[in-house]
């Protein structure tokens, strides 16, 4: 009998004569004439640049592998972001490696040989991780280097690549961390990968731009599903199921964990578990973002009253928190320290808390109780992007033409919260949009989405009828 390749102990053997048997027979599938990606003159500009910062240096940016979901199940795989704007790859266990010459290449697991002796021939229809049978066709040598125009060499040939010293992104992928030693300016190297995002080429803004439009999409899908979701035990994930329905149409997926938070849940910041009942007489704040097919996502979020119309009490808490993002989009150009718009928000925040007499005194930090987080973060490959920055050229940093932020200003009055009289209790707000900073302020990418109370609410009795 063959050897058995790396597959669940409940697969059935493969006799000699069934394994020569699925070595022949097959027609040609390669594809001559493949087209580089659309993206592809940017990754060349990048890989520049980063060659440009680290000269005469070995550099080393893994995909990432598989992560395993349950037992023998992994989860969907998505690249690491730098790896992904430096190729446009989404294999998994591909490997980027800039030589000192300045040279790229793409290291791949190619696609299947069919007619090779031994395991190699086989895997293609025996091997549940990476058979083309089990998980599809990954390109050959010649296709990847068509698609990503980049030069690529089998991933079997890594090691040979990977002598002297490097700069290597870490954590990324443990066979690569584990075969380079450790570099005092690994951490330089992962924090400029994020620096260099930090503003967007014209390739960005547009897959931010239809990010953003197929989101606002998937916004009006769910409130024409309102009806059935208020009628369901677990509306909130009927919403979810709804939202995530547009981000499959439309782009690779959600750009992370949909936040579906009712009523009092809209009160924990990151509420995912979305298992709730929506109640007519609440609210619900809805933070989802489509992903486009090339990894770029939205953010945003907005707070709706289930019933179509707000309450007096939900409508005094909602026009705080316009008041208070339309106060931080204000301030929003070239120039302006990036803490600036937060400051600005949370100044209107804690006038607002005063004046309705939950403060006694809008100086000070007591307003966070109510508010709890920053107004804002910069967006793209993630939705958290750039994180790895330095603080003085992000957080500390002032704002530049090309970046793309959020502003999300809000306010979780919590159920249990004593300082609070009883009518605000469990009431959560958030109003979050995505803008890029152009050469004179900034322009509103999801201005498609209503935002003024009294827009929310005609925007959704016509979707409503």
């Amino acid at each position: 009998m063959s050897d058995r390749l790396n597959t669940g102990s409940h697969d059935l053997p493969i006799s000699d004569a069934l394994a020569a048997f699925m070595t022949g027979g097959w027609a040609d599938t390669t594809r001559p004439d493949l087209a580089a990606l659309p993206l592809a003159s940017y990754t060349a500009k990048r890989r520049a640049a980063l060659v440009q910062r680290f000269p005469g240096e070995r550099l080393v940016i893994p995909s990432g592998t598989l992560k395993v979901r349950s037992n023998d199940s992994d989860h969907r795989f998505r690249p690491h972001s730098a790896f992904a704007y430096l190729t446009g790859g989404q294999e998994p266990d591909d490997v980027l490696v800039i030589a000192p010459s300045g040279a790229a290449t793409l290291f791949t697991r190619p696609r299947s040989p069919r007619s090779a002796e031994g395991a190699a021939g086989q895997e293609f229809y025996r091997d549940r991780k990476y058979g083309e049978f089990w998980v599809g066709a990954r390109p050959t040598l010649a296709e990847a280097e068509a698609l990503y125009q980049i030069e690529c060499a089998p991933i079997d040939r890594l090691p040979e690549a990977l002598t002297g010293t490097a700069r290597v992104l870490r954590e990324v992928d443990a066979s690569v961390d584990a075969r380079v030693a450790p570099h005092e300016g690994d951490e330089e190297l992962t924090a400029f990968l994020s620096e260099m995002r930090l503003i967007k080429d014209d390739w960005e803004v547009a897959q931010l731009q239809h990010a953003v439009d197929a989101t606002g999409r998937g916004f009006q899908d769910v409130v024409r599903a309102l009806p059935q979701a208020l009628a369901h035990p677990r509306g909130e994930r009927y919403v979810e199921g709804v939202f995530g329905l547009r981000a499959r149409l439309e782009g690779n997926a959600t750009g992370y964990d949909s936040i579906v938070a009712s009523g009092a849940h809209a009160c924990v910041l990151h509420w995912i578990r979305n298992d709730g009942a929506l109640n007519r007489d609440e609210l619900l704040l809805l933070d989802a973002g489509v992903e486009s097919d090339d990894l770029y996502t939205a953010d945003v979020t907005r707070t709706l009253p289930l019933s179509g119309r707000f309450s007096p009490v939900q409508r005094q808490v909602y026009e705080l928190v316009y008041e208070a993002q339309s106060a931080a989009i204000a301030v929003l150009r070239p120039g302006a320290r990036f803490r600036d718009f937060h400051a600005a928000a949370m100044r209107v925040i804690a006038e607002g808390l005063r004046e309705w007499g939950v403060l006694d005194s809008a100086d000070g930090d007591l307003h966070r109780r109510y508010t709890l987080c920053s107004s804002g973060h910069m967006l793209g490959l993630d939705v958290h992007d750039c994180a790895r920055a330095r603080a003085s050229v992000y957080l500390d940093g002032v704002l530049e033409a090309g970046q793309v932020l959020t502003v999300e200003p809000g306010l979780y009055l919590q159920p249990d919260d004593l300082t609070l009289p009883p009518e605000l209790r469990g009431i959560g707000v958030r109003i979050e949009d995505d803008l890029l900073i152009t050469e004179d302020g900034a322009r509103l990418m999801s201005s498609a989405l209503p935002r003024h109370p009294d827009e929310v609410e005609s925007w959704m009795g016509a979707l409503l009828g």
